[in-house]
Order: structure tokens, then C-alpha cells, then sequence
């Protein structure tokens, strides 16, 4: 019997099976695919998720696979005013472009080195629920496991065989996303990759955004005004793509090869609660929402690096298994946000937009170039701005925590930092030097947030009544 079965290899299943394992929890991987799909896709890494996997030691090893780029501010609805992350407190101001593949690659590496098993041409096929567990059936295969997380993407199929609703709004369009190679490119077709606006173009109900991502290899994003999203499901063609780039690149840019493509499109759609018995749901098995701003992967990161520190707490028996149902009650809202503000984007971003939405992106696009609101904006998307509603006085508290070293975090543990000699020596606090715009203590969760905080007078029962004090012990 495994302790925690993880439905899906992809960056948000690969990411929760690193967390437990590092805690020291079994984990066993399941996947249905025979091989990691060599395709760009979710490319976008944001500055929180870049400063989370920097708590593990895992940027690094992104950066160095990284496509090469001018750097570049996020969007919104691809609008063409920057959005500025150096008004943040962060090292990571610019999104880092990476192809998803490469993501799952340094993922599994360190998942394998952490003694994570995983098991590819597994499909899950039938799931049963007990008080105590889960038996997973896969290939054959009867599984039992204490818990059960489905991150199996937007069709979920664990979400489908326990019947779990997936209510929201269907989609208005579909388009196609390929990776392609040019024999030839016009002067129309962007020379680097810059800001998003800088690599669209439209030409009639024809629209491109076409990344270049070195040599004759580009990331192709296009589409039709009009298409429904019906026609998700129909193959896409080499000569579909060869007549977008024509017509909206000029005959000069000629297709040589697609190397892969697929369909999708902007439905929005949330599970009503993120858990169900002994099985969760995380990224897109939980979540889906239109392509704006480059949101997906790091959404589903962000729900592993929450759920992974409380499944390994409830398992050891440091935390109470109350503790597992704050992942709903932290992560619901983050999700029901980011699909909020994606659908929102859809107003700008429609290739043939009413008379009043274009005279009201011109109003937006002037509101976004005064620095408040650039900030306001930079912080929503970029996810440096997202908190938790956590007890406790202190304004820090649920909020990210930034300017400490991140090598104190490589162990996946809460960290006690004293910051200014205000704690007893018993408490097992890290000292360091006090850091600009941080309270003199604070203890901070595995997932880079406040916990409890304070100034003066420490309020020492607060502290060791939180759930993360006892993952310290």
C-alpha cells in the first residue's frame, strides 16, 4: 500500500509528488501517456511560481532551458503596455519562457531522485472510496493508497468516474496552439521574442501569435473570429496552418513542418470543491479557463506546493486532518480568481470587437500606463499580490514573504526565522540579519507564506499553536 497516488505526470503532478516525497511520503505516479508530449504548450512561468521553485532548488535548472528572450513585463489581454513586475519585491520581476516539456523533464528528474516512482501507459480505469483510502485500478493493477490526488488535466478521467460536476461556461471559440518550423519567414513575422503584443497580428477574422523560439522554430497560436468551440475536436491540418501564416504573414513565410499542434479553447470551468472523500483535485483537473496571461501551469503549481506540506503533515500525524480541508478553503478562491480575471480579458482580446469595446480598450490601455495601476495589475497576474485569509494580527500574515535566502526552504519544512534577537534559544529559530520591509520574526510555510509574525513582545502561544510550528518538531 502507497500512501498518496498522483493521477497525472504533468508540471502540477510532478510538482506534489517533489513536495511529498520530500517530506518523506510515498508516492507513486500514475500516468496514462506512454511518453512525455514534446510540445511548448504552458510556456510561462510567473515570478511567484519562479520564487516557489526557487525554494526548492528547481529554478536553476529551468533558467538553464529556458528560451532566450528580451526581458519583458506580463500582459493583460495582450494589450500592448507592459506590465511592470519590478514594482515588486521579487528577484523574478519577468516571466520565464520555457517549453512545458522541459518543465516536466527537470521535474521527474528530481521526483526520480527523491526515489518518486512513475508509472507511464497507466490509465486509471476505475477508482473506490473507503474511510480509510482509496483503491486506484490502473492497467490492470488494484492500488491501495491512503489518498488519491487527480491532477489529470482538463478531461479528467478520475473527476469523471467519481461523478464530480464540472460547472461553468462553455467556450466561444477554438484555435489552434502547434510548434512549427518556417523554410522561409516576410519581414512581417517577429525576429524575437518579446512582449506578447509585439508577436500578434491579425488580418481580416484571421489571427496569429506567432514566438519565435530559435532557428526556423516558432510556437504558432491562431485561429478564426467566429470558430465555434465545437470544432475543437476536428484534426488540425498542415494546410490549415500554411494558409493562417500566408495570410496573415504574407507568401513569403512558408510552412516547412509542424512538428505537433492540437485544438483548444477558452472554456471556464471549476470543480465546486477541491476535495472529495480521500481523493483531491488539483490544476486542471480542478480548474480551466481561457489562455490569458499565461496562467494554467502556474495555477496548478501553486495548488501542489499548498497541498503537498498538509497531506505529508496529516499522514505523520503532525498536523490534525482538519488541516487538509484549508486546501479548499486557500486554494477554491485563488482559482475562482484567475478565472475571473482571464474571462475578464476576453472583452479586449476578441479579434472583432464591438465599436464600444474597442473605444474601451483605448480607456484601459491609458489606465494601465499610470504606475498604480500597472502594479495592481502586474500583481493579479504575475500572482505576487495573492494571499491567504490566516489568523493572526500581523499584516504579513498569509501574505508571500520575500528577501530571505532561499536555501532555507530546500527542505520543504516550516522555517522560524528571527530576524532581530527577539526569541527565546530554545525555539530552534534560523537567526539572520534583519531585512528591509520584514518583521523582526516570522514563521513561514513550506509554501513561502507568513504563518505568524511579529515586531515586539512575541506572542509565543499564537506561534506554537499554529499547525506549522509542529512540523518543526
Amino acid at each position: 500500500m502507497t500512501e498518496v497516488i498522483v493521477a497525472g505526470a504533468g508540471p502540477t503532478g510532478l510538482t506534489l509528488a517533489c513536495e511529498l516525497a520530500l517530506a518523506g511520503v510515498d508516492v507513486l505516479v500514475v500516468e496514462r501517456l506512454p511518453y512525455r508530449i514534446e510540445q511548448i504548450k504552458g510556456g510561462t512561468i510567473q515570478a511567484r511560481t519562479q520564487e516557489l521553485l526557487e525554494l526548492r532548488g528547481l529554478l536553476e535548472p529551468m533558467q538553464a532551458r529556458a528560451i532566450s528572450r528580451e526581458p519583458a513585463g506580463g500582459h493583460f489581454a495582450m494589450l500592448p503596455v507592459p506590465l511592470d513586475g519590478t514594482a515588486w519585491d521579487t528577484a523574478h520581476p519577468y516571466p520565464l519562457s520555457i517549453p512545458q516539456w522541459e518543465v516536466e523533464e527537470v521535474l521527474e528528474e528530481r521526483a526520480a531522485e527523491l526515489g518518486v516512482k512513475v508509472l507511464r501507459e497507466t490509465a486509471v480505469t476505475a477508482v473506490e472510496q473507503a474511510d480509510d483510502g482509496v483503491v486506484v485500478t490502473a492497467d490492470g493493477r488494484r492500488i491501495e493508497a491512503r489518498y488519491l490526488v487527480a491532477c489529470d488535466g482538463a478531461h479528467s478521467t478520475v473527476r469523471k468516474l467519481l461523478g464530480v460536476p464540472f460547472p461553468g461556461r462553455p467556450g466561444t471559440y477554438t484555435a489552434v496552439l502547434a510548434d512549427v518550423r518556417l523554410s522561409s519567414v516576410s519581414d512581417l513575422v517577429p525576429k524575437t521574442l518579446g512582449h506578447i503584443s509585439t508577436l500578434t497580428r491579425e488580418v481580416g477574422d484571421h489571427w496569429v501569435m506567432l514566438a519565435p523560439v530559435g532557428g526556423d522554430r516558432y510556437r504558432f497560436t491562431g485561429g478564426v473570429a467566429g470558430e465555434a468551440e465545437s470544432a475543437k475536436d476536428r484534426p488540425v491540418t498542415s494546410e490549415e496552418i500554411a494558409e493562417q501564416l500566408r495570410i496573415v504573414y504574407g507568401e513569403q513565410t512558408v510552412l516547412a513542418a509542424v512538428d505537433n499542434s492540437s485544438r483548444f479553447g477558452d472554456a471556464t470551468r471549476q470543480v465546486e470543491h477541491y476535495r472529495a472523500g480521500n481523493v483531491f483535485f488539483a490544476g486542471d483537473a480542478a480548474h480551466i479557463h481561457p489562455p490569458f496571461g499565461g496562467q494554467g501551469l502556474n495555477l496548478g503549481v501553486q495548488d501542489a506546493f499548498n497541498l503537498g506540506w498538509k497531506l505529508a503533515a496529516a499522514l505523520r500525524g503532525r498536523a490534525s486532518t482538519d488541516l487538509l480541508d484549508t486546501y479548499h478553503a486557500e486554494r477554491h478562491p485563488a482559482g475562482a480568481w484567475v478565472l475571473h480575471i482571464t474571462q475578464a480579458q476576453r472583452v479586449f482580446a476578441n479579434p472583432r470587437p464591438s465599436a464600444d469595446a474597442i473605444e474601451l480598450r483605448e480607456v484601459f490601455i491609458d489606465l494601465i500606463r499610470q504606475p498604480e495601476a500597472n502594479r495592481h495589475l502586474a500583481g493579479q497576474m504575475s500572482g505576487l499580490s495573492h494571499s491567504y485569509d490566516l489568523p493572526g494580527d500581523h499584516p504579513l500574515v498569509g501574505h508571500r514573504v520575500a528577501g530571505l535566502d532561499p536555501s532555507l526552504f530546500r527542505t520543504g519544512r516550516p522555517v522560524l526565522v528571527d530576524l532581530a534577537g527577539i526569541l527565546p534559544d530554545d525555539l530552534g529559530a534560523t537567526r539572520a540579519q534583519p531585512v528591509a520591509g520584514l518583521p523582526h520574526a516570522i514563521l513561514v510555510r513550506p509554501d513561502g507564506y507568513a504563518a505568524w509574525a511579529s515586531d515586539t513582545d512575541p506572542d509565543l502561544d499564537a506561534l506554537m499553536g499554529d499547525p506549522c510550528w509542529s512540523l518543526m518538531r
